[in-house]
């Protein structure tokens, strides 16, 4: 029933045998399907004899959907990074786009497997680890307890016993994973992976009220401003994406184009996990 509706308002048409390829059902399921979705919204379809198509009606209105563009472009990622093929994507006629390309981090599956195992069992794992504060490898153990994403790179935040604290490790830098072994680590004690903290972003005073009014739209911030929940220990990667990690006058305000409003609780909270804000 999403099938059709998301083909009717995205696509402005659908027939039974887009149900056909789409689910693998047949001819006559297909048309108790469309049966099914106009006594489910009834008024929405039109029927064209000669097209062979179903059309959305001028009294057209979702029922079972909301507008959302954030599914309709998360398909043409997907297509694009391969994850789906065009036919396995809601999507029947492809727009031309593009995504501008970021360089491939491998992750070996066996070490993310590994990972997984040991974050389900809630075991202990020796790894051969490449820290950028170490010239070579080194050898430690880690309790990994969840996986997370920086919008670049995948981590396992773990509990390193070498430095007996929780930290971030890059799952690519991984070289060789050992033995495994019991450990009792409470996940919950990982206050920097629990507490959230309210990133409050607006747009930066510097630029015009245009150009304000611009920003705000863009962001689809309401009064200015956005407020973002944020895990303590994923700011500084969130700060950096977004160019908040640096002095606000280091770029001009049509570069940096955002400003971050509640800085002073930021900084407090920054502080704890990763140092001092500029």
């Amino acid at each position: 029933m999403e099938f059709i509706e998301f083909r009717l308002y995205w696509e402005g048409k659908i027939n039974r045998r887009d149900l056909i390829e789409q689910f693998g059902v047949s001819l006559p399921q297909a048309s108790s399907d469309f049966n099914r979705y106009q006594e489910m919204a009834p008024g929405n379809l039109v029927y064209d004899t000669r097209a062979k198509h179903y059309y959305p009606s001028d009294k057209f209105k979702l029922r079972l959907l909301n507008p959302d563009s954030t599914r309709y472009l998360a398909n043409l990622l997907s297509i694009s990074s391969g994850i789906l093929s065009t036919g396995e994507s809601w999507l029947a006629t492809i727009p031309s786009y593009d995504v501008v390309p970021q360089p491939h981090r491998g992750i070996d599956p066996e070490k993310l497997r590994r990972v997984v195992v040991a974050i389900r069992e809630g075991v202990a794992l020796q790894v051969c680890y490449q820290s950028m504060s170490a010239s070579e490898p080194e050898w430690r153990w880690i309790t990994p307890h969840a996986l997370a994403f920086d919008g670049y790179r995948w981590h396992t935040r773990a509990f390193c016993h070498k430095a007996s604290t929780f930290k971030d490790f890059v799952l690519a830098r991984i070289i060789t994973i050992k033995g495994t072994k019991a450990q009792a680590i409470n996940p919950q004690d990982d206050r920097e992976w629990h507490e959230v903290v309210p990133v409050r972003i607006g747009p930066h005073p510097g630029l015009t009220e245009s150009q304000r009014k611009a920003i705000a739209l863009d962001y689809g911030m309401v009064d200015a401003e956005m407020v973002i929940p944020v895990r303590r220990g994923f700011l500084y990667y969130f700060l950096k994406r977004l160019g908040l990690d640096v002095d606000p006058n280091v770029r001009q305000p049509r570069h940096q184009q955002i400003a971050l409003l509640n800085r002073d609780e930021v900084c407090a909270a920054f502080s704890l996990s990763e140092g001092n804000m500029p």
